[in-house]
């Protein structure tokens, strides 16, 4: 095995229609913006990018392609008690392996600390922003109520003066946490609880991972995130659904300081079942060890899924196939499930593993013979070639594949039953060998028909039953996991009746097989290859060893294609 198959081109050239695509035409038409279109992917570096994340970087780096634009790569890190340089790695390594280069537009909101300070002085000499030294609790119950106008801070008719002093001393350090605030004065009855004097800067007396311990003052998201907008010139700032009240603060901010603004436009973002794609909750299944970590292959994280077997064609493939909407909807896990077997199908090598060894033996194959079998590497991809599978007396065969007392439909292996052994020969079994204490079948005695070579009669005679199998002298020993569902419950952010997110978690989300036996050729198998076990699903070699040094593999996949299946019953 030499080709790389890891690599299969998209051929969708023609993106299609939707509301932000039309938005952009319209605009480009317009001349505004100048025919410009600049979009940017702007995570907090708090946490590992999900299957929801995915969407909005096809998304925004799509339209930037499309449009012979630009699209940034910017971190909003204005938080640094969440912060870190694992999480920007992290997130780095995963814009690249989606397949999509930021190029020299790599930016941090941290880069404009002083033009942010600067903007936020001239809210207060324009007496639009103010210092209240009201403490968080007291802010939250001035607010008011979606029926009750809030109520104004004793602090919000400062002078002029007195914000400036107070604020100048807020970033020499002069308090402690909590002590003071910069609040935006816009509106404390306003019908958008966002305008009711927000929270522009707050006191942080922590390191930063880029700025370290220059400043102990730090703006909040809603201030930062429309200004950095607009110091990169950005014309269509892509966001999900949730930050569409957060629009009137974003207006609100570039109005009042007659700066470049932007277009905010909204998308709903994605839900998907069996799964949650709260950072918070992601957060909690790490940190609480329901999970591995970030890069758990049971994780929606990409990082996760591409220790499980996806590939970045799969994610992008599936980002298109969902669309963008308006309205937030949960897409089916089956959806996803569909385009990745869809992928795999086309670049996977076509092996044999067995997961539940059972051994046979062949009573009529002489000893101490080895014969070299051919086999395809993949139907779908002639190209890949051929390869060499020894055969000798003794095999393994799946426990699975074995039943001592048969009903009339199970076609696979029982005595005095004739199978065909994948690429090899029919075989017939003859005698049952058990475990005196357990009453386990632990060995098969078979004969097997000279003339069935290469799996196929010369004289018509037909089975039902095809097994794949794995010479027991030859076999390469491996662990082997296996994955299901993180959750039991198709939405398990719906808390109902008392219970939480984690009280659906799937006690079956991972089976460890660590005595599986694989075919030889997977001694040398790459971590850039996917695999089709015959007749079990798709693998692909995991980052890490086992204790012993034997190879791990995840199955990425069943071969089971239910999407297809719930969509026929539909129609």
């Amino acid at each position: 095995m030499t080709k790389d198959n890891s690599k299969q081109k998209n051929t969708d050239v023609t993106p299609p229609p939707n509301f932000i695509r039309n938005i952009i035409k319209e605009d480009e038409a317009s001349g505004k913006f100048g025919g410009r279109v600049a979009t940017r992917f702007p995570p907090e570096p708090n946490g590992y990018l999900h299957i929801g994340h995915a969407k909005s970087i096809c998304l925004n780096f799509g339209l930037a392609a499309e449009n012979n634009g630009t699209c940034n790569l910017r971190f909003d890190d204005t938080n640094p008690t969440k912060e870190s340089v694992e999480y920007v790695e992290s997130i780095q390594e995963d814009v690249r392996w989606l397949g999509f280069d930021w190029k020299d537009r790599l930016f941090f909101a941290s880069d404009y600390f002083e033009e942010l300070y600067d903007f936020a002085v001239q809210l207060i000499e324009k007496g639009k922003a103010y210092v209240d030294s009201l403490c968080a609790d007291d802010i939250r119950a001035y607010r008011g109520t979606l029926t009750q106008p809030g109520q104004e801070s004793p602090f919000r008719n400062r002078p002029v003066e007195e914000n400036m002093d107070l604020f100048t001393r807020m970033r020499a350090g002069e308090f402690e946490e909590g002590a003071h605030v910069l609040r935006a004065k816009i509106d404390m009855a306003h019908p958008n609880l966002l305008l009711r004097d927000p929270t522009l800067y707050r006191i942080r007396k922590a390191s930063h991972h880029r700025t370290g311990d220059k400043w102990c003052i730090y703006p909040m998201y809603d201030f930062t995130h429309c200004l950095s907008d607009s110091l990169e010139g950005i014309t269509h700032s892509v966001c999900t659904l949730e930050f569409e009240n957060n629009r009137q603060l974003y207006d609100w901010v570039l109005d009042e300081l007659e700066v470049y603004h932007p277009q905010q436009i909204e998308f709903a973002r994605l839900n998907l079942t069996y799964t949650v794609l709260s950072k918070r909750k992601l957060i909690q299944l790490v940190e609480e060890g329901h999970v591995t970590g970030w890069d758990d292959p049971r994780m929606p994280t990409i990082s996760g899924m591409r220790r499980r077997g996806y590939t970045p064609d799969t994610i992008r493939n599936f980002c298109e196939r969902i669309g963008v909407a308006k309205r937030g909807s949960t897409v089916d896990m089956a959806l996803l499930e569909y385009t990745l077997r869809e992928d795999l199908n086309k670049r996977a090598w076509r092996v044999m593993g067995v997961l539940r060894p059972l051994r046979v033996i062949i009573d009529n194959y002489p000893e101490g013979q080895v014969e070299e079998l051919e086999a395809e590497n993949s139907p779908e991809d002639p190209s890949l070639g051929k390869r060499k599978l020894p055969f000798s007396r003794e095999l393994f065969v799946e426990h699975d594949d074995f039943m001592e007392d048969a009903p009339r439909k199970f076609f696979r292996l029982s005595p005095g039953r004739e199978v065909r052994l994948k690429h090899a020969y029919y075989i017939t079994c003859v005698s049952v060998v058990k475990d005196d204490r357990t009453d386990e079948v632990i060995e098969l005695h078979c004969t097997y028909d000279p003339a069935t070579h290469g799996g196929w009669s010369d004289d018509g005679r037909k089975v039902k039953g095809t097994l794949h199998w794995v010479s027991a002298a030859h076999a390469v020993r491996a662990e082997v996991h296996l994955y299901d569902h993180l959750f039991t419950r198709e939405n398990p952010a719906d808390e109902k009746e008392g219970l939480g997110f984690k009280d659906y978690l799937n006690p079956d989300s991972l089976a460890t097989l660590s005595d599986c036996m694989l075919e030889p050729s997977l001694k040398d198998a790459r971590p850039d290859l996917f695999y089709q076990f015959l007749r079990q699903g798709y693998f692909c070699l995991d980052q890490q060893n086992s204790t012993d040094n034997r190879p791990v593999f995840n199955r990425t996949i069943t071969l089971r294609d239910t999407w297809a299946k719930i969509n026929k019953k539909k129609k």
